[in-house]
Parts: C-alpha cells; structure tokens; sequence
C-alpha cells in the first residue's frame, strides 16, 4: 500500500470502530515532552490521533459538578478509545511498522497530572481544533465534547495541517467554571486541580473529572444576533 492507501484503511477502521475524528501529526517536535522510558519514542514521527464525541444529552445532565452518569460515560469513552488503538496498533504491525498505543486517560506524573503524550497537543498538530479558554481542545463541529487517544507510529503517513481557528468572541465557558478557574487573562490550572480533587470525593465519582465546561463549549463560535 502506498501512504495514501495506508491512511484510508486505517481512518477506515478508526470511523467504522465509532471514532468521530481521524487525523496524523507530525510529532517530531513534540517528542521532547513525551514521557516515555527509555529512548523508544525517537522513533516515531507520526501520532495517529482518534476522538469520541460524547453524548450531548449526557453532558446536559452535568450542572455545576460531575455525576454517576457521567462518570460511566466517561469510563466506557475510555475503553472504547483504548480498544480502537489497539486495532489501529495491530494494523500497523502486520504491515511491519512499529506502533505504540497511548492510554486514552492514564496518568504518569501525579504532581503535574500530565500523561505519557498530551493527547490534546497531538490532536492539534493532527488539525482536530484549537486551545480554548478552558484549556481544552476545541472541535470546530462537536467542541470540547471529544475524548482523544494517540498511536504513535513510524509508518509513514502524510500528516494533517493543525487548525487555524480559534475561540473568537464565544466566551461561554468562563463564567460557568465552578473553580473560576476560567478568565480572559488565562487558565488557573492550580484552582481547576483543586476543585477536581474536591469532586473526585463525591460518592460515586472517584476521579477527578468535572465536564462543567466540556458541557459549555459549542464548539465554532456562535454567530450573535445584529
């Protein structure tokens, strides 16, 4: 197959698996942020990025703080992720590349909660959106309503080009953070682990997740009325 081939089959795959997004990075730049053992990420310059819409209704059930519902929501986005990635993985490896599969939600550093990749900067590179005000990754078409994982591979794949759009005027996210951890000067990233922390507590939850803004983000800015 050649790369163009190669990329069909497997966002073929990705989509028919229920993934909503399918794109590739080039992540030759951002390998020096990776936190992986040993010198195996040098030789990969592909991240193959895969997102999940989550429910809308679902996220219309989340008001001012995390709930069961949600919690399981998240949970089964997860798995769903990691299963798709060990497909993609497995379709590279019988054409005799190699692949590596990022956990979609595993922590390695505890004190600056930070995964093995940040699969929303890998997301970006591969076109998936923009940064928002909520510090997430913004979708043009399902907002911040995207759960990610990453492969990365050195099958050679032509890479996507990242987003040029960005929030604009849509600021609907910042007045509803239940951390007030949202503002035009920036992202408090300490008020946000905090109120995480708080709502891991509540009974059912155990795990630091919120949704409050994910619910908030429309995705492209709505057009205001003249």
């Amino acid at each position: 197959m050649n790369d163009n081939e190669r990329y069909e089959t497997l966002k073929k795959t990705a989509l028919g698996e229920g993934m909503a997004l399918f794109g590739i990075a080039d992540v030759t730049a951002a390998r020096k942020d990776f936190i992986i053992p040993g010198n195996v990420s040098s030789k990969f310059d592909r991240g193959i990025s895969m997102g999940f819409q989550l429910s809308r209704s679902i996220l219309e059930t989340v008001e001012g703080m995390p709930n069961q519902i949600y919690y399981f929501h998240y949970q089964r986005a997860n798995i769903l992720l990691d299963q798709t990635a060990l497909k993609i993985m497995s379709l590279i490896q019988k054409e005799g590349y190699e692949a590596f599969p990022i956990p979609a939600s595993q922590v390695i550093d505890w004190q600056k909660q930070l995964g093995s990749v940040s699969h929303r900067e890998i997301a970006r590179l591969a076109g998936h959106g923009w940064y928002g005000r909520n510090n997430l990754l913004v979708n043009k078409n399902f907002g911040s309503r995207v759960r990610y994982v990453t492969v990365l591979t050195d099958m050679p794949l032509a890479a996507d080009k990242p987003s040029a759009e960005d929030c604009g005027a849509c600021g609907l996210c910042l007045s509803l953070c239940p951390a007030g951890a949202l503002s035009e000067k920036g992202f408090d990233r300490e008020a946000c682990h905090l109120k995480l922390k708080e709502f891991s507590k509540i009974q059912g939850i155990g795990q630091m997740i919120c949704g409050v803004c994910i619910r908030a983000c429309p995705g492209k800015a709505p057009v205001k009325d003249k």
